[in-house]
């Protein structure tokens, strides 16, 4: 008698894409991330959207054509980070980036702006992203939003549309009486007095 192994831990369909799509960059199979860069549905267009429920497989496609455009020519994958106005702060160049760079902002109104799923804008943003350097979205989490686009109550423009005005964080190295070296080895310094009595 042979017992079943247990299934592994639940991931939602975008996660799972995108360790699919990472294993693509992992693996240098260059043929099948070229093939998702093109705009006609290919082989890997199709395994792209094996991932998805089957109302939302155009999307997956989609943001695998979208992670194929990122990742072009580029050795190392890159997982993303935070939805797609989180990243989008990231447009620009040293006079100013996100909201302090005009074509950032004019970027993410057309983005946010459509009622439809924007791929153009979308597209456009992640070259942006790719040209100055900066890391991409959440590829999970842009399938995710992408999935619930048109539902009222997720409210994703909006969202995308905070985190691209989000105020940056401060870091604990910006911080009164820490210098970088400080807080790269974790200690504070704190003043010192004399004791009056020696």
């Amino acid at each position: 008698m042979t017992e079943r192994a247990e299934p592994g831990p639940y991931r939602p369909g975008g996660e799972q894409l995108t360790a699919w799509l990472m294993s693509l960059v992992h693996n240098r199979e260059y043929g099948k991330l070229a093939e998702l860069r093109r705009t006609r549905p290919t082989d890997s267009h199709i395994r792209a959207g094996w991932y998805a429920p089957e109302e939302h497989r155009e999307i997956y496609e989609k943001v695998a054509f979208l992670f194929g455009v990122y990742h072009q020519g580029r050795p190392v994958p890159s997982r993303g980070k935070g939805s797609l106005g989180a990243a989008a702060r990231g447009i620009g160049d040293s006079r100013g980036r996100g909201p302090d760079d005009p074509g950032a902002q004019r970027l993410l109104s057309r983005v946010v702006a459509s009622r439809r799923i924007p791929w153009r804008h979308l597209q456009h943003t992640v070259t942006r992203l790719r040209s100055c350097e900066q890391p991409p979205p959440s590829w999970a989490q842009l399938t995710e939003d992408l999935a619930r686009w048109h539902d009222r109550k997720a409210r994703i423009a909006y969202e995308w549309t905070v985190d691209f005005h989000q105020p940056p964080t401060r870091s604990r190295a910006g911080a009164p009486g820490r210098s970088a070296a400080d807080s790269r080895t974790g200690t504070t310094k704190q003043p010192t007095r004399k004791d009056a009595s020696t």
